[in-house]
C-alpha cells in the first residue's frame, strides 16, 4: 500500500512525562532549596511569626531615640491600675466578656508600677539582638576554624581541633556565667558578642567534617591545577558548597542563644537591671509566683515561642538542604506505623 501524498510515517508517541522533563529548564540548587523551604509550611509560618514578634517589639516601644507607638516606657514609673493586674481582654461582650480591648496595661505592671508590655517588649528586643548577634560571631568564628582544619589537615588540622575540644567539655553555662559576670553589665549587644567568642565549637567540627570531604573533589583539584590560591579555593570553591551546614547550625545557635541568655539573665550573670530580659524579669518576680502569675506567663510564653520558633526554621532549612533527612524521617515514621500481620 503507498504511503498518502505530503503524509510521512506516523512517528512514535513519546510519553508526556518524558516531554515534561525534555521541556523543562533545569533548576539551579538555589531554586531548588528554596522551592524545598517554601513548600514546608511548618518553617514558613514560623519565620513569618518570628519575624513579626521581632518586628512588633521595635514597633512598640522603639529603639534608642526612635519612640515607638506604645505610651509608656519599660523604664517609667507609673501610677497602678486595677491593681496591677492585666487589662487584656479577649472575650466579646456577646459572650459575656467586657469586649476585645487592650486597656491601660494589657500585661499588667509589676510590683513598682512598670508597665509589663513595654517590660515584656524590651526582653524580646534583647533576646533577638543576642540570638542574631551571637549566631552571627559564633557562625563566622567557627566557619573560619573548622575550614582552615579540614583544608590543611595534618599539624593545623590537630592543634585546632585540641583547642576545640578543649573549649567544648567545658559547659556553656559556666563559660557563660563568667563571660557574663564581667560583660552582663556593659549591655546586650556587648554580652553577645563576648559569648559569640565562645560558642564556635559545634560548627567548627560541622565544617571541618564538610571540608575533609569537599577538599578531594575533582573541582577543587581542577582549582589547584588552575593555580588558585589557598584562600580562593576555601572561600570560593569549597565554603560554597558548605552552606547547607553552616546555615542550619548557625539557626540551632540562635535558638541555643536566646534559652542561654535567658538562663544567665535568671542566675543574675546575663543583662543588668536596669535593662530588661525576659529571664530577668522572671528572675526578678519569683517571689510573685503564687500572687501574682501572669508576671511568669507573658516572659516566660516568649522565651518558649522564640526558642520553638527559631527550630523549626531549622528544621525546615535541614530539609531544604538535605531532602534525603525528611525522607529518612518519613520512612521511619511508616516503619512505625505499620505493624506485620501475626500469621497463626
Amino acid at each position: 500500500m503507498s504511503t498518502p501524498i505530503g503524509l510521512g510515517p506516523t512517528p512514535p508517541e513519546v510519553p508526556a512525562d518524558e516531554l515534561a522533563v525534555a521541556s523543562s529548564v533545569p533548576e539551579s540548587q538555589g531554586r531548588l532549596i528554596w522551592r524545598r523551604f517554601i513548600g514546608n509550611k511548618v518553617a514558613v509560618a514560623s519565620i513569618v511569626i518570628l519575624l513579626a514578634i521581632i518586628l512588633f517589639s521595635f514597633s512598640a516601644i522603639g529603639i534608642g531615640p526612635i519612640p515607638g507607638w506604645w505610651k509608656f516606657g519599660f523604664k517609667e514609673l507609673n501610677e497602678q491600675v486595677n491593681g496591677g493586674d492585666p487589662t487584656l481582654s479577649l472575650v466579646p461582650q456577646f459572650l459575656g466578656g467586657n469586649g476585645v480591648s487592650l486597656g491601660e496595661h494589657p500585661f499588667g505592671q509589676d510590683r513598682i508600677g512598670k508597665d509589663y508590655f513595654a517590660m515584656t517588649m524590651r526582653g524580646i528586643q534583647n533576646s533577638a539582638l543576642v540570638m542574631v548577634v551571637l549566631g552571627l560571631i559564633a557562625t563566622v568564628v567557627g566557619v573560619v576554624v573548622g575550614a582552615v582544619a579540614g583544608y590543611y589537615r595534618g599539624t593545623v588540622d590537630a592543634v585546632l581541633m585540641r583547642i576545640t575540644d578543649v573549649f567544648i567539655v567545658i559547659p556553656a553555662l559556666v563559660i557563660g556565667s563568667v563571660v557574663g559576670h564581667w560583660f552582663g553589665s556593659l549591655g546586650a549587644p556587648v554580652l553577645a558578642i563576648m559569648l559569640g567568642f565562645f560558642s564556635w565549637m559545634g560548627i567548627a567540627r560541622l565544617v571541618r567534617g564538610e571540608f575533609l570531604s569537599l577538599r578531594e573533589r575533582e573541582f577543587v583539584e581542577a582549582a589547584r591545577v588552575a593555580g588558585a590560591s589557598d584562600a580562593r579555593i576555601i572561600f570560593k570553591h569549597i565554603l560554597p558548597n558548605a552552606m547547607g551546614v553552616v546555615i542550619v547550625s548557625a539557626t540551632l545557635i540562635m535558638a541555643s542563644a536566646i534559652l542561654l541568655e535567658t538562663a544567665l539573665s535568671f542566675l543574675g550573670y546575663g543583662i543588668r537591671s536596669p535593662d530588661v530580659s525576659l529571664g530577668l524579669l522572671i528572675s526578678s518576680n519569683q517571689s510573685a509566683f503564687q500572687t501574682r502569675p501572669w508576671l511568669f506567663w507573658w516572659p516566660g510564653a516568649f522565651i518558649v515561642s522564640l526558642a520553638l520558633l527559631v527550630n523549626f526554621v531549622g528544621d525546615g532549612l535541614r530539609d531544604a538542604f538535605d531532602p534525603r533527612h525528611r525522607r529518612f524521617k518519613l520512612s521511619k515514621m511508616r516503619e512505625t506505623r505499620t505493624e506485620p500481620e501475626l500469621k497463626p
